[in-house]
């Protein structure tokens, strides 16, 4: 199990919750075995103890992962001021940002067309309040902070460790960073799987399976699209800003793609990428210089899913509509948070968790789905910024030919 990827631990998660659900559902129905539906009943709060109590863990450190990261992030670029550093972060922020509300766009046109009819509970947690799903420990850690501040307090300390250059303060928010990705590599990401189990067997046991698949399928299917779509904008826009021949620039990429889907990392992929970027004829002090960089900063093909996840999961749970100011906060500050994400499978999504929770007001249910649709894509989503990344390392190259910006 330690060699395998997230994504069949994902899927084994789901399809053994489901499995569970339906037993539970079915043992559990008047008229059965009264043993073995009180084993069954017993079984059900365990699963709803752990999904409640893994719940209220992620609400708690949702403001801890915020000011881990994006401090000593911010705090990072501002000590690395440079003309490359500068265009190349903001070319990346750009572009995972206009990824974002072209996700919008065609989410407000696409997604009440192809999820009409699918419906779910406003709160899949109020549905099952008074079942067997009820969990033994009604344990609420609650937040030393709520998510905005969090992303404010963030910013102030952030910016102002880049202009006071003080290197002790530095170290500390640097091993705080530690702290909490060994936490979300050994406590988090691991536990998902479990917690996306647990949903699903909730979903079950109470006969709401089908729509949740249905969504998942079809959104699945529409963030793809999107995200292939972004990648052949990008490129026309590099191609022809860089002077390149757009469909061979397109097809050295390919594999880096590949790479990306299997690996599921950015980080990981680099070897490759670069590779794939030198066919382009991107020179070695560019490609060396952006594609590590953008491998940590340039996510648009998580900001697509979490778009599009979102306004789905909203859509069929009955949730308001997200607002085209919210729409735009959301976008805006998701290109921030991106920023800050660690490269592991499923970093984006954890990372988002604030703004998913203070802006669109995303209760634990929904937050929940929105992890499992972007682990189920995180491969794809991965891809698509890899790809990206060799569209930014063309603009990057001719405007340095333009300027000195080494």
């Amino acid at each position: 199990m330690k060699k395998m990827g997230m994504l069949p631990k994902l899927l084994i998660g789901a399809v053994a919750g489901i499995l569970v659900g339906l037993l539970i559902n079915n043992l559990t129905k008047e008229g059965s075995n009264t043993i073995i539906s009180s084993m069954m009943s017993f079984i059900a709060g365990v699963i709803g103890t752990y999904t409640t109590l893994f719940g209220s863990f992620l609400k708690f450190i949702v403001p801890l992962i915020i000011l881990g990261l994006i401090i000593p992030g911010i705090a990072d670029l501002g000590k690395k001021a440079g003309k490359m550093l500068t265009f190349t972060t903001v070319l990346s922020y750009l572009s995972s940002i206009i990824a974002g509300f072209s996700a919008y766009i065609i989410g407000t046109i696409i997604i009440p067309i192809i999820l009409k009819g699918i419906k779910l509970p406003s709160s899949i947690e109020e549905s099952t309040k008074k079942s067997i799903f009820d969990t033994f420990i009604p344990l609420d850690l609650g937040q030393i902070m709520g998510a905005m501040t969090a992303i404010a307090l963030a910013f102030l300390i952030g910016l102002g460790l880049a202009y006071l250059k003080e290197e002790n303060l530095k170290k500390v928010t640097m091993e705080f960073k530690e702290i909490v990705e060994k936490t979300l590599v050994k406590f988090v990401i691991p536990f998902i799987p479990f917690h996306i189990a647990g949903l699903f067997a909730k979903l079950a046991g109470e006969g709401k399976i089908v729509p949740v698949i249905k969504m998942f399928s079809l959104l699945f299917l529409l963030i793809i699209i999107v995200q292939i779509l972004c990648i052949l904008a990008q490129y026309v826009v590099a191609c022809i800003y860089g002077k390149k021949p757009y469909f061979k620039s397109i097809k050295n990429m390919l594999p880096a793609y590949l790479t990306a889907v299997g690996t599921q990392s950015s980080a990981a992929t680099i070897p490759v990428t670069l590779v794939s970027t030198e066919k382009n004829g991107i020179s070695e002090d560019v490609k060396d210089f952006v594609i590590p960089l953008c491998a940590n900063i340039h996510l648009s093909g998580d900001t697509i899913t979490l778009v599009l996840g979102a306004m789905g999961i909203m859509y069929v749970t009955g949730s308001p509509i997200i607002q085209p100011i919210i729409g735009m906060q959301y976008i805006l500050l998701l290109g921030v948070t991106m920023v800050a994400a660690p490269g592991i499978p499923g970093g984006g999504v954890v990372t988002a968790l604030g703004l998913l929770q203070s802006l669109l007001r995303m209760d634990p249910s929904q937050q929940a789905l929105m992890i499992a649709l972007h682990f189920s894509q995180d491969s794809f989503g991965t891809a698509t910024n890899v790809t990206g990344d060799g569209a930014l390392a063309i603009i990057v190259d001719e405007r340095a030919k333009k300027i000195n910006m080494r």
